[in-house]
């Protein structure tokens, strides 16, 4: 009886550890929330169905690098962050788009299309630096423009969201 019981406790761990987990349950932020997702997600860790997460538990996800030109920065910054795609995947992510809402409350909508196509991330660093609120984080969404000429459209740079504190999936 007592292996039964351990066994049964050790399959509960296992499906509710960290990246794999479950499919209804993210575990809890251990550092300071920094970006808060909401709307059609499956995988969430609040009682109000959203997904919060910390620093730390964004960069268990996986980071990539982007180098690439912006309009609000001098030359070619290397941003580090999560693939946008990858994260949508995490919290189980069913909508066509994504309104990515910064700390101003300034929000613009993305298609879910653009993170498929394209290697989109959620940078927290650039030039191997936390990005700070003073310069644009702690989160900013960052298309890699340079590696894909139709990326450089003023219409598109609307779409780099600085300072991101939610996004909600529609």
């Amino acid at each position: 009886m007592r292996k039964i019981l351990l066994s049964i406790a050790l399959l509960a761990v296992a499906a509710f550890s960290w990246p794999g987990a479950s499919a209804e349950t993210l575990p809890s932020p251990r550092g300071k929330p920094i970006l808060e997702i909401k709307g059609r997600i499956s995988v969430v860790n609040t009682p109000e169905e959203t997904a919060i997460f910390d620093r730390e538990m964004l960069e268990k996800i996986g980071v990539t690098k982007v180098q690439t030109s912006t309009p609000w920065t001098d030359g070619r910054p290397v941003f580090e962050g999560v693939l946008v795609r990858d994260l949508l995947k995490q919290v189980g992510a069913t909508g066509h788009q994504v309104t990515v809402i910064a700390l101003n409350d300034y929000k613009a909508t993305l298609p879910v299309s653009d993170f498929e196509k394209y290697p989109i991330i959620l940078a927290h660093k650039m030039d191997g630096r936390l990005l700070k609120v003073r310069d644009k984080g702690p989160l900013w969404i960052i298309y890699p423009q340079d590696q894909f000429e139709e990326l450089r459209d003023k219409s598109v740079h609307r779409k780099w969201v600085w300072q991101v504190k939610e996004m909600h999936v529609e």
